[in-house]
């Protein structure tokens, strides 16, 4: 039962269940403007990852591997507009969980499959780009439509069975583990061994290969940028491929911009998030959660601003 304070009386999630955590109390104020916010942020990524989805599928000017990636990246994105935010607001905004323990084990391996496929696209495009800038006679060859949609699949599938494993061992560990537990949570519980193990598989290694190969493109673009102008100092005609350079080195720049903010807003929740379970680093937690979401509406501005297929 509930027990009553000097000021107020304490509400509980699940009045009925002994076990049931205290819920959190919030102004109709806040109330409406955190759903107005939420409702308006899921609807504007939605529809503008539909829009690069739609356009990459309709028209076949668009029809090439590196889009292929960007259109994974886009239904990555949609997913979490689609799915993840409003479910993962409402948890938010009610402070405490309501639909029960099976649905949440589902929405955490749905939310992890996504942000695991989505980390792995960030890995796909990175290596395309690398082909394409360092290796431009070779990349036709190497890099086809059939070998990436192969690729985004071996992706998508890896994701699903890494976070499926680690879910479903982290469950086992879970029930063992429930003391401190309040029905009406909805929080991840991780052994010692799957922590090591995520943080090489989801931070260290993605973020170095990708960090190593966008040094290495810039730095093969800065050079070709010299030897260009050299040569258009020397009065040789160098039109076609300065021209062909100038487009894969641009693709690399916006694909660059997109890389860096989603790899800046990952590695902060991920630093943050196995920081603890004080009052402080969940507020900086929620913040950086919802930055990261932000992240996946902002994604086809930056197509739209940079490629002009795109703009039309």
């Amino acid at each position: 039962m509930a027990y009553e304070t000097e000021d107020h009386e304490t509400q509980y999630c699940f009045p009925a269940i002994n076990s049931s955590c205290i819920k959190g109390k919030r102004s109709r104020h806040e109330y409406n403007i955190m759903y107005v916010f939420v409702s308006l942020l899921s609807a504007w990524t939605v529809f503008l990852n539909l829009l690069v989805i739609i356009s990459i599928s309709h028209f076949k000017k668009l029809h090439t591997p590196t889009n292929l990636i960007i259109l994974s990246l886009a239904v990555a994105d949609l997913l979490i507009g689609l799915i993840v935010m409003p479910i993962d607001a409402t948890r938010l905004i009610e402070t405490y969980w309501y639909f029960g323990n099976t649905l949440c084990a589902l929405f955490m391996t749905i939310t992890g499959v996504v942000l695991s496929a989505s980390l792995g696209n960030l890995v796909l495009i990175a290596i395309d780009r690398y082909v394409a800038v360092c290796n431009p006679l070779q990349y036709p060859q190497k890099i086809t439509t059939t070998k990436a949609l192969m690729t985004i699949c071996l992706c998508w599938f890896c994701s699903s069975a890494y976070i499926t494993a680690l879910s479903s061992s982290n469950r086992r560990f879970d029930t063992s583990h429930k003391t401190e537990a309040c029905y009406g949570e909805c929080n991840v519980m991780i052994s010692f061994t799957w922590i090591v193990t995520d943080v090489f598989m989801s931070l260290m290694f993605p973020c170095t290969l990708i960090i190593t190969l966008y040094l290495r493109i810039f730095y093969v673009v800065h050079q070709q940028v010299k030897v260009i102008n050299c040569l258009m100092k020397g009065g040789k005609c160098v039109m076609e491929g300065s021209v062909r350079r100038k487009s894969e080195s641009k693709a690399a720049l916006t694909l660059g911009i997109i890389v860096a903010i989603h790899i800046l807003c990952w590695l902060s929740l991920y630093i943050f998030s196995l920081a603890g379970n004080t009052v402080i680093s969940s507020v900086i937690v929620n913040v950086l959660t919802w930055v990261f979401y932000i992240n996946s509406g902002l994604n086809p501005l930056i197509y739209a601003l940079f490629y002009p297929l795109f703009r039309r």
